[in-house]
């Protein structure tokens, strides 16, 4: 989890990657804590609390934009705390009076700033993964391949937003349609299996479950392309010719070598594994 914390000047900011929406969300908590400039977790938490009547009365639409998210707490554990994305972020900020509103705000447009550079210089993104997969003892071959995935994945994610394709819950939808198809395991189930929660399921996934991820989304994209896919209801047909595509590649490997593709073995160095049946 170490990985999911962002540093504000001494305060240390939880945050999570929601793969759907590709945004980072932020505890709400901590960063109230960085505004009332208190380090007791405690006393940030009846703040937040209250300032939440306070606004529910006013009929903000704030709090109904945070969500309810596992994250590590004080004591180690997981547990649910409600995060916010930077946008909701910096309207909320608007309601603590505090010396630290501005900086915080420059801080979440940093971060935001950092992401659209990668965006704008996609180099930029993947120096950093890599430096971070090497941090972790990826092998470079695993690498190489996660990285090849990702443009496979860039390239479909381009042309569903030229296609009709709503980022965030479109996309994730998607996406789930693939891996479906493909592994016969929707993804929430793949992670359950490798006992991930907010990890990325491609960190955590073996050489072969990588590559066939790829093929799945290589094949949707030039279905797609060729059946020239508009909306939803054609891209959703797309995805699952694509993803069975690599389904029959999938079996036909299996039947010849005795072994499954997906499997719940993960990068993590202890875990509690459920057993793949299919």
């Amino acid at each position: 989890m170490k990985d999911n914390l962002a540093l504000f000047e001494t305060h240390h900011i939880r945050r999570l990657y929601d793969e759907g929406t590709e945004t980072w969300l932020f505890s709400v908590i901590d960063i109230i804590g960085v505004l009332i400039e208190q380090s007791d977790y405690q006393i940030a938490r009846k703040y937040w609390n209250k300032l939440k009547e306070r606004l529910k009365k006013e009929g903000s639409e704030l709090v109904t934009s945070c969500h309810q998210l596992k994250m590590v707490a004080g004591d180690g554990k997981l547990r649910l705390t409600d995060a916010a994305n930077a946008e909701t972020l910096l309207r909320l900020i608007q309601s603590v009076p505090s010396p630290k509103a501005e900086p915080i705000k420059l801080w979440l447009a940093k971060v935001g700033y950092e992401r659209m550079q990668e965006m704008a210089d996609p180099a930029l993104s993947l120096d950093r993964a890599r430096k971070t997969w090497q941090k972790h003892g990826y092998s470079e071959k695993w690498i190489q391949q996660r990285m090849m995935g990702q443009e496979t994945r860039n390239k479909l994610t381009d042309y569903w937003k030229g296609h009709g394709i709503t980022e965030g819950k479109e996309f994730a939808v998607l996406t789930n349609i693939i891996h479906q198809e493909w592994a016969e395991v929707s993804i929430k189930d793949h992670k359950q299996a490798k006992g991930l929660s907010s990890q990325n399921l491609r960190d955590h996934m073996s050489e072969a479950e990588l590559i066939f991820t790829a093929l799945a989304e290589l094949s949707t994209r030039q279905i797609a392309e060729t059946m020239q896919a508009e909306g939803m209801q054609e891209n959703t047909a797309a995805s699952k010719v694509g993803g069975g595509i690599a389904k029959k590649a999938r079996v036909e490997l299996e039947s010849k070598t005795g072994k499954k593709v997906v499997t719940n073995e993960n990068f993590l160095p202890r875990v509690k594994k459920i057993k793949i049946t299919s």
